[in-house]
């Protein structure tokens, strides 16, 4: 008898365990059936970079400090709005003081394609509302991509889960949006970007340059708030000293711009590649291409459709590249401002021509297909370069997505092909053998355009890797 019921005892207690265990198994599974970021692929964020690459290319006031400025709250808010279904990362948002981010009911589900898609509407309706009079077309595109958007995530999900999705990702946008507000000197600078200031005067500091001699633009833009770059590394290292002397640092590289400029309207030696190279690497003239900063996101938009990243990595990418653009635009306008360096087109003009009489009508080879008006340069001082900044954040940005890891042991051979269709100048794609080449040529093709001297690139690229570095350090991973 007493074996008896000890076998019913143990019959009970193995049945108790089976209903137990099949019940976790069951409660696992309905916590893996949620959807995570992973599970999706990247095209809501390649459809609205697209979106960003074609109201950049027109808007009024938002070349050199906003750009950036707005791709790095663009991509930090989609990375705070879908992080809580990326297991393995942080939120960043009790690193910035006056964030609010809404919280999240984990106990639902999303559609996280849907929450991006709301969050890059909203932002970007406000970050350019003023296109909505001058080029409502365009502007339309940002409603016309949300709706589509919309619409084709309809089909794929539950009317209660998208409905829950699109309003987390209005949510966060404006949260973001409230705090974005709070920096005075960001926030709708676009529509003054050029305020009283107060230049230095005399030899070697910068004024306003021919033909156009427009005003310094930004001068207050290193007052704006960054993501991770430190003050005390906003604020490049000295330049070369300054000197008239044909023997000196400074004069060798005026004469550097000078000579290089000179070679290529000469069609000397290497002056087809000297302006290839300048050419394809400007885009500087607001209308013709997109800007230098959204130059780095055009390229990477290439990058990750060739390596189709799962939508996962392409949030983390993104909010890393508009995090550390935004950062050292900060860095690089502190610095121009507070060096107030004179462009090459000032010192040519004045010091080499003295003993080179061709000098004092030397320009540089920045032309404006638009106006007619040749030999530009950007209106602001010279040290250290804007664009080898942005590209020294965007190349380092993207080698450590994407070299030196499992699926590239080295360097990624990449051809751009950001202006392969243009005419207005040689759009031909150039392959690069890795991300700090595509970064130095965008850097150092400043020098044969005329529009830089060479420590302006080297300091700039300096800066640019320093930020993207800083960016990087943050606790993105638990």
């Amino acid at each position: 008898m007493k074996v008896i019921r000890h076998t019913k005892i143990l019959l009970i207690l193995i049945a108790g365990l089976t209903v137990f265990f099949v019940q976790s198994c069951k409660d696992v599974q309905v916590e893996q059936s949620r959807a995570l970021v992973k599970d999706f692929d990247n095209s809501v964020l390649l459809r609205w970079n697209d979106v960003f690459l074609q109201l950049d290319r027109y808007a009024v006031g938002y070349r050199p400090g906003p750009v950036p400025h707005a791709l790095g709250y663009l991509g930090y808010a989609a990375y705070e709005a879908v992080v809580p279904a990326m297991p393995q990362y942080n939120s960043l948002a009790n690193l910035y003081p006056g964030l609010d981010i809404p919280s999240f009911d984990e106990q639902q589900e999303y559609y996280w394609p849907a929450v991006i898609n709301e969050v890059y509407a909203y932002l970007m309706k406000r970050f350019f509302f003023h296109m909505e009079n001058e080029y409502p077309d365009l502007f339309q595109k940002i409603e016309q991509t949300r709706i589509q958007l919309h619409d084709q995530y309809a089909l794929e999900t539950s009317p209660e889960i998208l409905q829950r999705s699109v309003d987390r990702g209005i949510a966060v946008a404006s949260a973001m949006y409230n705090w974005e507000k709070s920096d005075m000197q960001a926030h709708n600078a676009f529509l003054n970007p050029q305020p009283p200031y107060n230049a230095p005067t005399g030899p070697g500091y910068w004024e306003p340059t021919i033909p156009d001699y427009i005003k310094g633009l930004f001068p207050f833009w290193g007052q704006v708030r960054t993501f991770a770059l430190s003050e005390e590394e906003q604020l490049a290292r000295p330049p070369i000293p300054y000197s008239e002397n044909p023997q000196s640092l400074f004069y060798a590289q005026g004469m550097e711009a000078y000579a290089r400029v000179k070679n290529i309207k000469d069609n000397g030696p290497g002056a087809y590649e000297d302006r290839w190279l300048a050419e394809f690497w400007s885009d500087d003239i607001l209308g013709l291409t997109f800007s230098p900063p959204a130059r780095l996101i055009a390229v990477a938009n290439q990058v990750v459709a060739q390596e189709n990243l799962n939508l996962e990595e392409t949030v983390e990418l993104y909010a890393k590249m508009g995090m550390s653009l935004n950062d050292i635009s900060v860095g690089i306008w502190q610095s121009k401002y507070v060096y107030n360096l004179e462009r090459p087109v000032s010192y040519i003009r004045r010091v080499i021509s003295k003993q080179y009489p061709d000098a004092a009508d030397w320009t540089t080879i920045l032309n404006n297909p638009f106006n007619g008006m040749q030999g530009i340069t950007p209106a602001f001082p010279a040290y250290p370069s804007g664009h080898s900044g942005f590209a020294g954040a965007g190349g380092k940005i993207l080698s450590a997505f994407f070299e030196f890891n499992s699926k590239h042991p080295g360097t990624f051979v990449f051809t751009d092909k950001c202006h392969i269709n243009r005419s207005e100048f040689n759009g031909t794609p150039r392959t690069l053998s890795s991300f700090t080449e595509l970064a130095r040529e965008d850097a150092y093709a400043r020098i044969p355009l005329g529009v830089h001297f060479r420590m302006d690139c080297d300091e700039g690229i300096r800066m640019g890797e320093l930020a993207a570095q800083r960016v990087l350090e943050l606790p993105w991973k638990k």
